[in-house]
C-alpha cells in the first residue's frame, strides 16, 4: 500500500509503502537525491512511523544514481532516536547497485549509537529474507 511518494523535478524519487503482506515499510529511492530530497524523505517517514508504529523498515537504495546523503551524522543524532522512540527495531538497508555502498558503509558505526538492528546488504532479497528472520525471532520471544 502506497503511503507518501516524494517526486522531485529531476525525476528522481522517494516512495514509502506499507508491505502488507509481509508487515514492513519500504522506502525506495530512485534517481539522485540531493541532501533537501533525503532530509524530506526521512521526515516523511518519521511522520508516517508514528502513526503505523512498525518495527520493520526495508532501506531500498538500489536505484539510487549519484552521491547519496552525505549527513550520516544528522541520521545518528536526530532521525535514529526518533525513530527507536517510535518503535523501529531492524533496518534492512539495501546499497546502490552502481557503486555497492553510500555513506553508511563509508562512515564508521559506533555500535552504541545505533538504536536498532541494521544490516547492509546489496540485494532485496537477502534484505527481505533477513527482515522475515527477525520477525521470525521477535515471534519466537513472545511469551504465549
Amino acid at each position: 500500500m502506497l503511503i507518501h511518494s516524494l517526486l522531485d523535478t529531476d525525476g528522481s524519487r522517494c516512495t514509502l509503502t506499507l508491505d502488507e503482506p509481509n508487515a514492513w515499510l519500504r522506502a525506495t529511492w530512485r534517481g539522485f537525491i540531493d541532501s533537501e530530497e533525503a532530509n524530506r524523505g526521512a521526515d516523511s517517514y518519521l511522520k508516517q512511523l508514528a502513526d503505523l508504529r512498525c518495527p520493520y523498515l526495508l532501506n531500498d537504495n538500489s536505484d539510487l544514481h549519484g552521491p547519496w546523503f552525505d549527513s550520516l551524522d544528522w541520521l545518528m543524532r536526530i532521525w535514529a532516536p526518533q525513530a527507536a522512540r517510535m518503535g523501529l527495531r531492524y533496518v534492512a538497508h539495501v546499497v546502490q547497485t552502481d557503486t555497492k555502498h553510500d555513506t553508511i558503509t563509508e562512515a564508521p558505526l559506533n555500535p552504541a549509537a545505533c538504536l536498532f538492528e541494521l544490516q547492509i546488504f546489496e540485494k532485496v532479497a537477502v534484505a527481505e529474507e533477513w527482515l522475515r528472520s527477525c520477525q521470525a525471532r521477535a515471534a519466537a520471544t513472545v511469551p504465549q
